[in-house]
Order: C-alpha cells, then structure tokens, then sequence
C-alpha cells in the first residue's frame, strides 16, 4: 500500500515511509567508510590520514546540495501541499539546473586549487601528495556529488523514498566493489578509492536526472522552467540551516585535525577519522529520518492541518530520543570491534581510539533531536530559527569546546568537545521549542 504525504502517520505508518531514507544515509554514510577501511588495510596509515584531511573540504562543498536539497523540498512540498502541482514541478526543475551549473563552477575552482587548500590544511612531503591525489578526482565528480545530495530530499518530496533507497544502495555496491578492485587487487592506492568513490556519487547523481526527466508516476517530474531568483533565495535561505550543519562538521573537523596534529600527530588524524567513520553511519539515521519526515511536515503545514503537526511532532520527539539512547549503548557495548575494522593492525592506534570514541558516543543520546529540531523548523519554513540551531549545535558550541577544553583535559577534550557541544544545543532547542507553539500548534 502506497503511503501518501496527505495520510494521517501512525508511529507504524512513519517508520514506514522514513526507512528508506534512513536505509539511503546509511548507504551514502559508506562511500568515505569503505574508502578507509581499504585505505587504512592496503595502502597505510599516511594514505589514510590523507584522505581524512582533505575529505573535510570537499564534503563541505556538497553541502551545497543538502542546503539546496531540503530547503527546496520544502517550498516544493509545500507548493504540492497546497495543491499547484505545475508550479512545484517549475520550481523543482528550476533547482536542479541552478545547483548543477553551480557545482560545475565549483568543481573547476576546486580542482585547480587543491594543492593550495592541502597545504593550508597542514599537510606536507607523501601527505600532501596523496592529499591532491585524493582530492582533484574526487572535484571532478563534485557536481555529481551536489545532485544526489538534493535527490535524496526530493525523492522523498515526490513520493518515491524507496527509488531513493535503491539509488543509494546502487551507489554504494559500485564504491563498495570498485573499492575493492582498484585498491586490493590493481593497488592503486588513494587514486583507486577516489576514482572507486566518484563512480559512486555518478550513480547516485546522474542516474535519477533520466529518472525525472521522462514520464513518471511521481509528483515531480522536469519542466520548462526559468530561474527565479525569488525561489531560489527562498530555498537557499530556508535550507540554509541544513548547509551550516553540514558545513560546520566540515570546518570542525579541520580544526580538530589541526588540534590533533598538535597534541598527537598523525595518529590522532587517524583516530579522529576512524571515529568519525562510525559517526556517519549513526548520526546518517537521525539526518535519515529528519529527510524522510521533513517533507511530511511541509506538506500537513502548507494544507493547514495542525492537528497532524502535533501528531507528528511528538512522535518524532519520541523516536529521536529513543534511536539516541539506542546507539549509545550499541557504541559503548561494540566499540573494540567496531574501532578494531580499521586499527586492528596498530595496538597504539587502536587503544587511543577506543578510548575518544566511548566518550565520543556519549553525545548520541541528544544528537538525534537537535537534529530533528533543526530540520522540524526547515520543514515549517523559518529558515531562521533552524540555521540559529544549526549554527550554534555544529559552530560555535564546538568550536568553543574543542579550543577550551584540551587546555584542562588534554587529548580527552578533544572527544569531549561534541558532547558539550549537544547539550548545550538542546538548551537551546528547547527553548526554541516553547517560543514558536503559540505560531505553529505543534505542542
């Protein structure tokens, strides 16, 4: 039975229709785990502290397409919420053009400079070779890599989640596989993993354009369109939260390889992407889950149904709180083996490494509803309040921890810096939780 944005979501119904976002993140969270776990066993640890130090810079510019991707599913889902289907898919068709001259512009910029953004990020000698190897590939597939980013949210926004799932999954096989021959078997070292990871990102970019472009039988398909400014600024504005989140991480992460190179070299690098690793794939369910339900909450807020808001407002508060919990207990109770994929064979490595992540996974329990916040008021269109969440949560609170706090604990701030960071944005969260009901009826 097809589930309809319009339907009333029972918790049955909602996990439903959000698992084959959370099953597509976790499928997307792989692309860089899969590059690590093969870089680290076959080619080594300089390599793999490459590849960790530049990933930041060039998933920092795919962010474009998540900023794009859920701001413009939101002004789409609520167009179709109000019922100007037409106008839904003019806009929709009109983002995709916008955002792939855009990320050609970028890729091209990007490309030429790598050398420069490797150095200024620290690196020298082998790693900064591997650092432009790595990193002027992977630009060339960097338009490719913005489109999947926004057809994740509006596969979603078109009825068809499970299209997306299967476009994830594609993506995944072909990294996973072309990981493996290019690494294991014709060693091709860190140029094997990026061209193996670009292949990917091509699947899950350019696939869904032929997808879009004929007939089908989603709410959204391409259409004559013209660039209207207004919209876009509309859903760059809006989504702008969800580019802040995933930007920070990129410009945290820098700056934590910048205070682990100091207080552990190399080794701290590599630790901190090991964990990282493991992060993606947990926190992929949250982000999975907040681009599953997003457009659900666009579309009962564009057709002025508040009592459905409420419903699935508490609801996700629930799941969120629940899954958060749920996952810190698994990384606590599986940190060896999980840690163990990729430090196994370096007992200094792997013992610093366990030890950042069990203090790491402590901010998991609150991690899923910061996110959720986040993207519950994208969803509602007040970019505003959404990118001051984000912002602070992803920004401020941890850059402030991870400056502060390894001059009383050392090494241990470092992994403490995002579990101060969570709390301090539920604080906020809350707060905002109780100023916007009187707007929204959600509480």
């Amino acid at each position: 039975m097809r589930i309809q944005l319009s339907d009333h979501f029972t918790y049955r119904r909602l996990l439903r229709f959000v698992v084959s976002p959370v099953l597509m993140m976790v499928c997307t969270s792989f692309y860089g785990i899969v590059d690590g776990f093969f870089v680290s066993n076959y080619v080594g640890k300089t390599p793999f502290a490459a590849v960790n130090l530049i990933i930041p810079i060039l998933m920092g510019i795919g962010t474009i397409g998540f900023m794009i991707g859920t701001g413009g599913s939101a002004v789409v889902s609520i167009k179709l919420g109000e019922g100007k289907r037409d106008l839904a898919n003019r806009y929709f068709s009109m983002l995709i053009c916008s955002a792939t001259v855009g990320g050609i512009l970028l890729s091209i910029a990007g490309f030429i400079f790598t050398p420069e953004i490797a150095s200024a990020l620290g690196a020298e000698g082998e790693l900064l070779e591997h650092c432009i190897v790595y990193g002027r590939i992977l630009f060339v597939a960097e338009p490719a890599f913005i489109l999947q980013n926004m057809f994740q949210n509006f596969f979603v926004a078109a009825e068809k989640p499970g299209l997306s799932l299967k476009m994830s999954v594609a993506s995944g096989l072909t990294n996973m596989f072309l990981d493996y021959l290019f690494i294991a078997q014709f060693h091709w070292g860190v140029a094997g993993a990026a061209i193996a990871t670009a292949m990917g990102q091509v699947v899950g970019g350019i696939v869904p354009v032929f997808y879009f472009a004929g007939k089908n039988d989603s709410l959204l398909r391409f259409t004559k369109t013209k660039f209207e400014k207004r919209v876009f600024l509309l859903a760059c504005a809006n989504g702008s939260s969800e580019m802040v989140s995933n930007l920070s991480m990129s410009v945290v992460s820098i700056l934590y390889n910048f205070q682990l190179m100091r207080l552990a070299g190399e080794d701290g690098i590599a630790a901190y992407g090991i964990i990282m690793y493991v992060n993606f794939v947990f926190q992929a369910i949250f982000i999975g889950y907040t681009i599953g339900a997003a457009p659900v909450v666009s579309y009962h807020y564009g057709a002025g149904n508040q009592p459905e808001l409420k419903n699935l407002f508490q609801k996700s508060l629930m799941l969120m709180g629940i899954a958060g919990i749920g996952m810190t207990l698994l990384a606590v109770g599986f940190h060896k083996p999980l840690v163990g994929v990729f430090a196994g064979y370096d007992a200094a490595l792997f013992a610093m490494t366990c030890r950042g992540f069990r203090i790491y996974a402590m901010a998991f329990v609150l991690m899923g509803i910061n996110i959720w916040a986040s993207a519950f008021f994208t969803a509602l269109n007040n970019g505003a309040v959404s990118a001051v969440i984000s912002f602070l949560r992803t920004l401020l609170f941890q850059v402030a921890a991870v400056c502060l706090l390894p001059l009383i604990w050392g090494l241990d701030g470092i992994w403490l810096a995002i579990v101060v960071a969570e709390v301090l944005a539920m604080l906020i969260t809350v707060l905002f939780f109780i100023r916007e009901r009187g707007r929204y009826h959600y509480m």
